[in-house]
């Protein structure tokens, strides 16, 4: 029987993301992050197939819990409003997980092969969504248009959120972001000048926020 290793998986990518950020992810080799990590090559590839996916094992999980807030959403709900309950409930599974997705962010962000395969994710995430909504009856190309939509407001208030403030709520700045993007489907993201300045759907979605209960 082998030895048991505890929280193996864990040890595993807390030691890769460290090596990733200091030293560039080309430059570090399996070996290193499980000489890391204190256990061993044998180990690292039972847990993961390639120094690759360290950073993505989790992208599974994140696509089935969108989907799934998606097609549990109340029947008769709105698609985009069905969206907002998936990007509710991927901002929780986010919590308390900031310093460790700007520190993968950054590592991402540095490498062209990496930046790629977030890409892959995001668009996988994007086909799984467009087909949970055609499922609920969304004709397209409304369910794919929706998905998309989705997943840019996804992308913006994500990228906030690993630039903001430790007080900055995820949740908040995702309906931020599709308020926004509401607002120039709307016509009102521009003025035309002269035109008197009005609050912007994302505007008052942040004093809604701000107010005291």
């Amino acid at each position: 029987m082998g030895r048991w290793e505890p929280n193996a998986r864990g040890r595993l990518a807390e030691a890769a993301l460290q090596l990733y950020s200091e030293r560039g992810y080309e430059q570090t080799t399996v070996a290193e992050i499980a000489k890391q990590a204190g256990l061993t090559e044998r180990t690292f590839f039972r847990h993961y197939a390639d120094k690759r996916e360290v950073l993505f094992s989790g992208a599974g999980d994140l696509q089935d819990l969108f989907v799934r807030e998606v097609a549990d959403a109340p029947e008769g709900t709105a698609p985009i409003e069905a969206l907002v309950l998936g990007l509710d409930a991927v901002a929780g599974a986010f919590a308390g997980r900031r310093a460790h997705a700007r520190t993968r962010q950054a590592v991402i962000t540095a490498n062209a092969e990496l930046q790629e395969r977030e890409l892959i994710k995001l668009a996988s995430m994007s086909a799984a969504l467009a087909r949970t909504l055609r499922g609920r009856g969304v004709a397209e190309p409304g369910a794919t248009l929706a998905a998309e939509a989705g997943m840019a407001v996804f992308k913006v208030g994500f990228e906030r959120w690993i630039e903001a403030d430790e007080d900055q709520d995820m949740a908040r700045l995702l309906r931020e972001a599709l308020a926004e993007l509401k607002d120039v489907v709307a016509g009102g993201g521009q003025r035309a000048p002269g035109s008197p300045r009005t609050e912007t759907g994302a505007q008052v979605a942040r004093a809604q926020a701000t107010e005291p209960r």
